[in-house]
């Protein structure tokens, strides 16, 4: 093989090799959880299993989390009129940062008839971290306000995490949420880091730059020995 493919063959297997360690640093992991929830309502006690899916998207520098009902939870025993019922709920943060998230969304939509499942609409709010690390998502305690009543749902089967995110405070170290290993080199030339996927790049990038320079240490060692040779 000539010198020219050897080395186009080095430097292909080292981008894929920095590719590589790229996808194996993924920045969020979810998982859609089963809730059971435990209803205090107006009119007594019920309870509800529904699957809840929460997710986070990147915004500006803290992130939009959304919490999803498959189920309707609780009921009533008389029609709810559009407009009339209004949720919101809490969020269990976890991991690297401890304490709540609350999250809220708009009024029912439609009419919703009695005694059936109550659909509860999406809610959001907004997560900015103060803390760097791996950080969970668990649903918590659900309230819904109709009718000049409160009915408040509290999770009893001890859900797992519907969603973990690994995060960067604002002013935190380069690198140190995606790696899970001690971040700097203490030489103070970090790059600036804009969200959790700069980390899993810059590791991509190190990797591919550590396999180039080991290609170019072995051309040398070889154009040496033929020098010697001849």
């Amino acid at each position: 093989m000539s010198y020219r493919k050897r080395t186009a063959a080095l430097a292909s297997t080292a981008a894929l090799a920095g590719s590589v360690v790229l996808m194996a640093a993924p920045a969020a992991r979810a998982e859609v959880v089963d809730v059971k929830y435990q209803c205090k309502t107006p009119i007594g006690d019920k309870s509800a299993v529904s699957p809840i899916d929460i997710k986070g998207v990147k915004s500006g520098s803290g992130y939009k989390i959304t919490m999803s009902w498959q189920k309707g939870v609780s009921s009533s025993p008389v029609d709810l009129g559009k407009g009339s019922m209004k949720p919101s709920a809490v969020i269990q943060l976890g991991g690297a940062e401890k304490g709540t998230l609350k999250v809220t969304g708009s009024a029912n939509q439609a009419v919703v008839p009695a005694n059936t499942p109550i659909k509860i609409n999406d809610l959001s709010g907004t997560y900015t971290p103060k803390e760097s690390g791996k950080v969970t998502f668990t649903a918590g305690v659900l309230t819904i306000i109709a009718l000049g009543t409160t009915t408040t749902c509290t999770p009893t089967n001890s859900p797992g995490p519907s969603l973990s995110l690994d995060v960067t405070a604002a002013g935190g170290s380069a690198g140190s949420t995606q790696s899970g290993s001690d971040s700097g080199s203490g030489s103070g030339d970090s790059l600036p880091q804009t969200g959790p996927e700069d980390s899993a790049i810059a590791l991509g990038t190190l990797g591919g730059t550590v396999l180039l320079a080991g290609a170019a240490g072995s051309l040398w060692v070889t154009r040496r020995r033929r020098r010697s040779a001849g």
